[in-house]
């Protein structure tokens, strides 16, 4: 559970959210990396094959375990600890749900299928939210 009490109620930039999704890049790309390690083990040493949907959603899994276990547990993923960013819940100040999670991450990915246009949002927007942070009822704060 997140305490408000600590946390001032500042919405975060768009430039602090772009560092924290730099970091969380890296942490990523490891994180399919030993993911594809496993596929590669359980296939012999054998390829993937060239557009393997199965392996594409497989990734795409891993990435939201990653995400969703960061943001419901502490609500902060490595990026996001490194430049003192928390994901709360909008209405109920506290730590968001798996569904909220769920939510928030396929948001995303169509923001950045659509070249980013759904984070651009967030210079519209009084609170700096983006789309997924208003579909999913959170928001991202400094803390």
């Amino acid at each position: 559970m997140v305490d408000t009490e600590t946390t001032p109620d500042t919405p975060t930039s768009l430039w602090r959210r772009f560092a924290a999704i730099v970091y969380d890049t890296i942490a990523l790309a490891a994180i399919w990396f030993f993911a594809a390690l496993i596929v590669v083990i359980l296939m012999k040493g054998e390829a993937v094959p060239s557009g393997s949907l199965l392996f594409t959603v497989y990734l795409l899994l891993a990435a939201f375990a990653y995400f969703g276990f960061c943001w419901t547990r502490s609500g902060q993923t490595l990026g996001m600890k490194s430049w003192k960013v928390i994901l709360i819940n909008h209405e109920a100040q506290n730590a968001i749900t798996w569904t909220q999670a769920g939510a928030r991450f396929c948001i995303a990915m169509v923001s950045w299928a659509l070249f980013g246009v759904g984070f651009l949002a967030a210079w519209v927007d009084k609170d700096n939210r983006t789309w997924h942070d208003r579909f999913s009822k959170t928001k991202l704060l400094n803390c």
